[in-house]
């Protein structure tokens, strides 16, 4: 888990991103130190909830294992899993996560609208490593 990307729980459960107050340009990953805006002068920062619904980009599956700082076991086998790209609504950027488990390319479609919900990057007998991941509207799990 990433301190400050995302909160909250179930229904409530939101990225979370930075709009600059001078230009109101919106930023996920979160920034807290200047507008990455290069029209933009500079302005205050703030904490901003992002959009919980946008419509699929693009999608792929993946085959490997990514690198550090991937959290996983390399004794494991890898499981490949579905990443998606995201427009979101509001906001009009693209936020990449990996789709909810048992979602493959098979059930996607460009234009089809998703959500964000919390999903488990990881765990051992100590930690569960929390992210966001997308599920496809009207898919409960």
């Amino acid at each position: 888990m990433v301190e400050g990307w995302f909160a909250g729980d179930g229904d409530d459960f939101r990225l979370l991103g930075t709009r600059c107050r001078a230009c109101a340009s919106v930023f996920f990953p979160r920034e807290d130190n200047h507008c990455r805006n290069p029209g933009c002068t500079g302005g205050a920062l703030e904490a901003v909830p992002l959009s919980r619904r946008g419509r699929i980009w693009s999608y792929t599956d993946s085959q490997y294992r990514p690198p550090s700082p991937y959290v996983t076991d390399p004794e494991l086998p890898w499981e490949p899993c579905t990443l998606i790209a995201v427009e979101l609504e509001a906001e009009r950027m693209v936020v990449l996560g990996q789709a909810v488990p048992g979602v493959t390319v098979g059930d996607l479609a460009v234009g089809m609208e998703v959500e964000v919900v919390p999903g488990v990057l990881h765990e051992d007998a100590e930690t569960i490593w929390t992210t966001w991941q997308w599920r496809p509207t009207g898919v409960t799990e």
